[in-house]
């Protein structure tokens, strides 16, 4: 009998005898005293069992608590979204860079990996197993990361020098900022841009320099935040949104039909087997980048401004590739 069925069996006997006598757990268990004392132990301490000894009964039993609810014994093994979160949870502590929670960083993820290793298998195991790789992940100032956590937390504006990649230039910014993002293993901070007078979302690794001022932040509420950078696709929302047709082949809907691209999206199946996905957008910026590496199994349908800017990048191509 392994660990886990014994630990299920040490839950359900006292579930279901109330209280339970050593020896009737050495004879059920077949273990000795001593695998039976470690046991006990990994339930009370990783497992937060609250098992006690009945000294008036002579045995084992569950100690009631303060509601009165009965102790229930934590799921073994986790599901797909549960596995995945403590995994990505454990990948971004180890490659976080130094800063404001340095000091809290390795007791968090020696929480994390013994809740992993809570499991059928081993958290050695399951690392070397399951893994989770970040894709295009951008480099930033560590500082920088630590004094706007700061300056978000403690309500503050901040002044920074941010960086333009479209525009190739920089320009001085007071922003209040509101919240932190992490998409697409990257961060982003959502805040009041007090310079253009509206929300705007910038790239942490574009912040140049960043200084915490003692002016206070300005608040936005959390449904304008929503409906401001949630409503349309990606990162690079807005308020105004349009929607996007896509015409994908019958080949590539394999894959498609089952990607969420956005809470609010809808599709269907047309007579020819062709799926047709409708995704509200604001700025088409990453839908465009998203449409295009699809590469011919997709078209756009609508809108036409959507299809030009599309069109356009693979007319640029075919030149850079015509020249060549």
């Amino acid at each position: 009998m392994d660990p886990t069925e014994r630990f299920h069996l040490i839950d359900q006997m006292l579930t279901s005898q109330r209280v339970v006598a050593r020896a009737q757990f050495l004879e059920a268990l077949e273990v000795s005293p001593a695998t039976f004392k470690r046991d006990l132990e990994y339930l009370r301490d990783r497992l937060m069992a609250p098992i006690v000894w009945d000294p008036e009964r002579r045995g084992y039993c569950y100690e009631q608590s303060a509601d009165g609810a009965q102790f229930q014994l934590p799921g073994l093994w986790f599901n797909t979204s549960e596995i995945q979160a403590l995994l990505s949870m454990d990948a971004l502590l180890e490659n976080l860079q130094p800063g404001v929670l340095s000091g809290h960083i390795e007791p968090l993820r020696s929480r994390i990996r013994m809740l992993l290793d809570e499991g059928d298998h081993s958290v050695d195991e399951i690392s070397r197993r399951i893994r989770i790789v970040p894709l295009a992940a951008k480099a930033y100032r560590s500082e920088n990361f630590q004094m706007l956590c700061q300056a978000l937390l403690a309500r503050k504006c901040i002044d920074m020098t941010y960086y333009s990649r479209p525009a190739d230039s920089s320009s001085e910014r007071r922003v209040s900022p509101q919240r932190l993002i992490y998409y697409r293993d990257n961060w982003y901070l959502d805040a009041w841009c007090h310079l253009r007078e509206s929300l705007r979302s910038f790239s942490i690794d574009a912040i140049q320099v960043l200084h915490t001022t003692a002016e206070p932040a300005i608040e936005i509420g959390e449904a304008e935040l929503n409906s401001e950078f949630e409503s349309g696709y990606g990162i690079f929302s807005g308020m105004k949104t349009h929607l996007a047709v896509l015409r994908f082949s019958p080949k590539r809907a394999r894959w498609v039909s089952r990607e969420t691209w956005h809470p609010e999206q809808s599709s269907e199946y047309d007579s020819d087997g062709y799926y047709l996905l409708r995704v509200p957008y604001s700025q088409g910026t990453e839908l465009v980048m998203d449409i295009l590496k699809h590469g011919a199994e997709v078209e756009v349908l609508e809108p036409a401004e959507l299809r030009n800017k599309v069109k356009q990048r693979i007319e640029a191509m075919q030149h850079l590739y015509a020249s060549a």
